[in-house]
């Protein structure tokens, strides 16, 4: 009988083990679990903060126990402290504080990342208790929602605009908080061009947060009237006090564990691992937000995303079981609700296609969701990046009312981009159509075409 050991209790951990009680039920599968909350959907944690997901309860994928109905084996507060490669043996410290070593056959790590409070001076130093929080953990939700409750806080800074931060500014604004956003560059959600990213700070606007662009925080401090923290803003500087901080800057690849086992490191210092999840150390697989991601348009980068821990944590659970399962690549597609907006990418933006060394060119045009003589019709706004030399369709940019299906029209994009199809062969899908619902030229569809205008008049500018 093998028996099978997965680190970590989130997307990469547990669908390592289920896929591998799912091939084969006799295998002894062993989740080793840092905390007491497996499966727990942490991009779910804003909307329990917005009061649509409650009890927090709701946001477990699967409880515990249904967990172990599979036949895996739970060891919840168990934390790994370090790997035996050549004994294959994994040490790990108790809920007690003892230590304690298990013998493995395969091993997987999918210990995630960490969040990062990118090098600000002073906050490192303040905990949750001084008001100051990270939000990646079942544990951090705890100490968010109990400042919340205890301390009533009426402002908040949220450092940060990307996906987290602005479906936290929301929560905050939907609990009666005034909220001041931070970005460190030019347009909030930098993973939209500012051109889009634009929208999306209109949105925040309207709702009363106060967005300052431009601005780069150096440090925090404790302070009488709650948390200051100061920086530059334009080149001069810059303060702003609340009583509450949110730092959502960005993760870190957590490698500690493998790295000290004698793992490779790659881009974003994430763990290396082939298309198979292997790391290259004997009978030892990762997968997840610690890991390099192999992103069909680029390589190897750094792209931690939950459907692609997913994917991998899946791969990694059949492979270590002999199978020969390939991760096929990502090409980061995302989506992000804010407010009444939704804005979604997939594929590269210009800068990174250029940087990638392709020759792109970029259009922006806009179309209604559905036909304008059905009532509600709401236009999105889109930009497309495309190889100006064979006319591949690289990249996607959308935003548009919440309703007017932004994230599924980004499927149809990501979808056209695994196939490898030019902008141009987008016109010949064959896409759904009633008046309430699309046209005959579906917006993705006239989006395309509004590229493909602009090439015949070569050359495009971007």
């Amino acid at each position: 009988m093998t028996h099978l050991i997965a680190i970590g209790g989130s997307d990469a951990g547990i669908s390592a083990a289920l896929r591998a009680r799912e091939l084969d039920p006799a295998t002894d599968v062993t989740v080793v679990v840092a905390d007491e909350y497996p499966n727990f959907s942490i991009c779910g944690i804003p909307y329990y903060f917005t009061g649509d997901v409650a009890p927090w309860q709701s946001l477990a994928h699967r409880t515990a126990a249904d967990l172990e109905a599979t036949g895996m084996n739970l060891r919840l507060n168990t934390f790994a402290t370090s790997i035996d490669v050549a004994g294959q043996r994994l040490e790990v410290r108790t809920p007690d504080g003892s230590t304690e070593q298990i013998a493995y056959d395969e091993l997987i790590v999918g210990t995630g990342a960490l969040p990062s409070h990118a090098g600000i001076t002073g906050l490192e130093q303040l905990t949750a208790a001084d008001g100051v929080h990270v939000i990646h953990s079942m544990g951090d939700t705890f100490a968010l929602d109990h400042d919340l409750t205890a301390r009533q806080p009426q402002s908040a800074i949220i450092v940060g605009a990307g996906y987290v931060g602005l479906e936290m500014a929301e929560a905050f604004i939907a609990r009666g908080m005034t909220v001041t956003q931070l970005q460190r560059g030019p347009e909030v959600l930098s993973t939209l061009d500012p051109e889009l990213g634009s929208h999306v700070r209109a949105e925040l606007e309207s709702h009363g947060v106060e967005v300052v662009l431009n601005t780069t925080v150096a440090a925090g401090e404790k302070t009488a009237g709650g948390i200051t923290v100061t920086g530059r803003r334009d080149g001069q500087p810059y303060s702003a006090i609340a009583e509450l901080v949110l730092v959502v800057v960005g993760v870190r690849p957590n490698t500690e564990l493998l790295e000290r086992a004698g793992a490779s490191l790659g881009a974003g210092r994430a763990v290396v691992v082939d298309e198979h999840m292997a790391t290259g150390l004997p009978h030892v697989w990762s997968a997840g937000d610690g890991i390099i991601t192999h992103h069909r348009l680029l390589g190897q980068t750094y792209l931690p995303l939950g459907t692609t821990s997913h994917k991998q944590g899946r791969i990694a659970g059949e492979n270590a079981l002999g199978g020969t399962a390939r991760f096929a690549g990502s090409i980061g597609t995302q989506a992000v609700k804010v407010f009444d907006l939704v804005a979604g990418r997939t594929g590269l933006k210009q800068s990174e296609a250029e940087h990638a060394g392709l020759t792109a060119a970029t259009v922006q045009s806009a179309a209604d969701d559905h036909k304008r003589y059905y009532p509600g019709a709401h236009p999105i706004h889109f930009r497309i990046t495309g190889d100006s030399t064979d006319g591949r369709l690289l990249g996607a940019q959308l935003v548009g009312r919440y309703g007017t299906e932004v994230s599924k029209r980004v499927d149809t994009y990501a979808t056209a981009i695994y196939a490898g199809l030019t902008v141009a062969q987008l016109s010949e899908l064959d896409l759904a159509y009633t008046p309430p619902l699309g046209s005959p030229w579906d917006a993705v569809q006239v989006a395309a075409q509004a590229w493909e205008a602009a090439r015949r008049l070569s050359p495009i500018s971007a």
